[in-house]
Formats: structure tokens, sequence, C-alpha cells
């Protein structure tokens, strides 16, 4: 198999200018003898095949991969995924909702396979691994023609891929990771930062409070609480509220949007919230900076 460049959960090639294509598949093979580091694009979903003794560490659990696993990625669930053997290979397949989604978005991307909290990993038999391993032989065949319709082929690729797993029974055997409070901060801290930037008006910040992170976390808002404030030493929300202050200033220093769109994008109902918060972090208002 071919060497991937870049990282596997990162891939190369997904975004350049406004030539970014809907959708990307690779074939990887890798022999590097190291962690490897969380996928953190916030607008990509991910399926993709691991072969070879790993595991994947959610804020809740984690999940011994032994044998060939097929494994949904939810942007908005992060985890970190750790290499046991010496040797990993497999197969991606990234796409944003746009993608999958259209009509049939109610039906697929809203299917157990992506959502929080479900069992999203697949252990794979011999039949089933050659079977999926040739859908995406066809999808990599494919991406590399200059079909007009090729992306319509390729989604059509995917949604198999997608009934096939609805098809199985999910990876349940989980184990004790030795540090989960230190786990649950980290994650708590990488989904924070998928946040951001807010780089549009029309992108608004749906994740605001300890409840709506520890939700993303499945983990209780207490637990989650108590992992950030033992790691950090300070609680959750602070860390929100700072966050969304620097982004503020950036915003109010960098954009042209009225303080109005910034209040918005933000997540504030009102733009008198959003002056008060501002205030109430910075001591003073946002006109101000921006003045």
């Amino acid at each position: 198999m071919n060497q991937l460049q870049g990282n596997i959960h990162n891939p190369v090639g997904v975004q350049k200018g406004n030539q970014q294509p809907p959708c990307n598949v690779q074939r990887y093979a890798t022999s590097e003898h190291k962690m490897i580091l969380p996928y953190s694009r916030r607008d990509y979903y991910k399926i993709w095949i691991v072969n070879g003794e790993s595991a994947i560490h959610y804020a809740s659990k984690s999940i011994h991969i032994t044998q060939p696993a097929l494994i949904f990625s939810n942007p908005l669930v992060p985890y970190s995924f750790e290499r046991l053997s010496d040797n990993l290979s497999g197969y991606i397949f990234i796409f944003t909702d746009a993608f999958l989604g259209n009509n049939r978005q109610e039906s697929i991307l809203q299917s157990p396979l992506f959502q929080i909290g479900h069992n999203s990993v697949f252990f794979l038999n011999d039949e089933q691994l050659s079977s999926l391993s040739a859908i995406y032989e066809k999808m990599l065949a494919e991406i590399a023609t200059d079909y007009i319709y090729k992306y319509d082929v390729i989604k059509n690729y995917g949604n198999l891929i997608i009934h096939e797993a609805l098809k199985m029974q999910p990876a349940l055997t989980a184990f004790k990771y030795h540090n989960a409070t230190t786990r649950i901060a980290s994650l708590f801290m990488e989904l924070l930062e998928r946040q951001f930037p807010i780089d549009a008006p029309d992108r608004v910040l749906t994740l605001k409070k300890p409840g709506d992170y520890a939700l993303h976390l499945s983990v209780h808002v207490n637990h989650l609480n108590h992992a950030v404030r033992e790691i950090t030493g300070k609680p959750t929300s602070f860390h929100i509220a700072e966050r969304v202050v620097n982004e503020a200033r950036a915003l109010l220093k960098n954009t042209d949007w009225s303080v109005t769109d910034i209040a918005y994008s933000l997540g504030f109902d009102y733009p008198t919230y959003f002056n008060n918060f501002f205030k109430k972090n910075t001591g003073a208002t946002p006109l101000s900076l921006r003045k």
C-alpha cells in the first residue's frame, strides 16, 4: 500500500482555496511507531477502516481494536487514537454533512452511526473486510477519473458503506483508560477549540454552556466540571468564557462585522447580553475596544 502523505487524521489535499472537493478518499499504510493525533477538522465526517492493533479513546470510554475495524467519526465528537502495533493500514473517506446529507440526511447522517453516545466502531471479519475494501478501491478509482459525475458515484459508494454498517453489531469491548480525568479534560479543551474560529456571520456558536460540552462528550456535567477543574485549576465555564472573549476581540479588531452580527455569531440571543458579557470579562465595551 502507498504511504499516506501527511497525517491519517488530517489528510492533505482536502481544502485548496475555492476548489475544495466535496469529499476525499485515501488508502494508507504506515509503520511509524508513534501516537496518532486526534482528527481535528470541525466540518468533516469520516468513515475509515483500521487494520492493526490500536485503541480509540473517547471521553467516557475506550475501545481496544484487536482486529480490522470500521469506524464512523462525527466532527463534534473528539477522540484520541493510539497505535498499539508497528504496522497500521486501511482506508479513509471524509466528507461534509452536505455531501451525504441533502434529502437523505435524516436517515443517514442522523443514524446511530454518527450520533453522540452511540457505538461507532465495528469489528470486521475477513469477508466484511474484503467487501468493504473493494468498495473503497472503487471509490479511489472513481475519484481519479475525469468523469463529470464522479462525486455522485462516490456518494452512492459512501451510502453503501453506511448501510452495510447498519447491518453489523458494534464493537463493545472497552477497557479502562489509565487516567480518565486527564482524558476528559483534554478532549473538552479540544472540543472547545474546534468551535473556532468563527469565520462567517451566519456561522453561529452552538456549544455555549458546560452542559452542551458534557452532552457531546457523553459524560455528566458534574464529571466534566470536576475533571477540568482538577487538571486546569479553573472551572469549565471559565475556559468557555475566556475563549469566547478571545474570539470576540479578534472579530472586533479584524472584521467589519457589526457588534450585533458578532453577538449573534457568538451565540448571544441579544446584543445587550453580549455587551454585558464582554464588559464583565474585559472591563471595556465592544465598541470602545473597536475604536
